[in-house]
């Protein structure tokens, strides 16, 4: 029995629609399917540069990728008891060469470090230190202590994916914790990573903003990160790394806080965070 013009016509429109809505599905990044808030594109930056008092804020999500990179920290073990000195760091680091220049279009806009993509290793938000090897020692002073890691691009870019940070709490020395530990790992936690020291010739053209997320995401209306940079403040929706520009020479301020949709402050230790570097002339 034939079937009627409408039908068929109809039939053929909702295939080709179907059809559209397939193929125009946006393409998933594994750090975005892993919870932590990195665009899904991989051309330029969906989000918008913003620009106040002659300072101009760029995001960016086109460096290389490593999305099956992994690290693990074996010791020390979570929530355990270390001597006093120097503490013992050994890492598991899978899919990802430590330093290997990372290449893309950012490395020589921005400070680059001669020796590669490494480890950051924080403690208690301090400013980082860099490892170029799995194992290594570090001098910690007595008493609790919450460490992050991650790995790093050779030009300090943060991996953000699941599986490239770890954050754990440990004792050093003859301490009896008492009460809450210094940060809950499972709740929000804001980390401050670049920029540091001092910035001259052209690595003070560009000079990077990257900061690490635990536990949370950033989108409008929901947790949001307010930057303000020698006073002027920046609302950051994404959590991406971002080009300054515009910095004037001497000391400059970077003021970090990780706040909800009503513009409060995060509990947590280290959710506030103020930092300075320096341009030189």
């Amino acid at each position: 029995m034939k079937r009627p013009l409408w039908l068929l016509c109809s039939t053929t429109l909702t295939l080709a629609l179907l059809a559209s809505c397939e193929t125009s599905k946006p393409t998933t990044d594994v750090s975005a399917a892993a919870g932590t808030g990195t665009p899904a594109t991989n051309g330029a930056a969906s989000a918008e540069s913003m620009e106040s008092n002659g300072i101009r804020l760029t995001p960016f999500n086109d460096s290389p990728r490593f999305p099956e990179a992994q690290m693990q920290l074996r010791s020390p073990i979570a929530n355990s008891t270390i001597p006093s000195g120097e503490v013992a760091f050994a890492y598991q680091v899978t899919n990802f060469q430590l330093t290997k220049m990372s290449g893309g279009p950012h490395m020589a806009q921005m400070a680059n470090s001669k020796q590669g993509q490494h480890i950051h290793n924080i403690v208690d938000n301090q400013p980082y230190t860099a490892h170029y090897e799995t194992s290594f020692k570090k001098a910690i002073p007595d008493g609790q202590h919450a460490v992050l890691s991650f790995l790093s691009r050779s030009y300090h870019e943060s991996l953000k994916h699941r599986g490239a940070y770890d954050l754990r709490i440990i004792n050093v020395g003859n301490v009896t914790p008492t009460g809450a530990p210094i940060i809950d790992v499972n709740a929000p936690n804001l980390f401050y990573s670049r920029p540091k020291d001092t910035y001259s010739g052209a690595d003070a053209r560009r000079i990077m903003l990257d900061f690490y997320l635990v536990n949370t995401t950033l989108e409008p209306g929901g947790n949001r990160v307010r930057a303000t940079i020698n006073g002027t403040e920046f609302m950051l929706e994404r959590w991406m790394p971002y080009q300054m520009e515009g910095l004037p020479a001497g000391e400059n301020t970077v003021k970090l806080e990780l706040i909800d949709g009503s513009g409060n402050l995060l509990p947590g230790a280290f959710n506030s965070v103020t930092r300075t570097f320096t341009v030189a002339p």
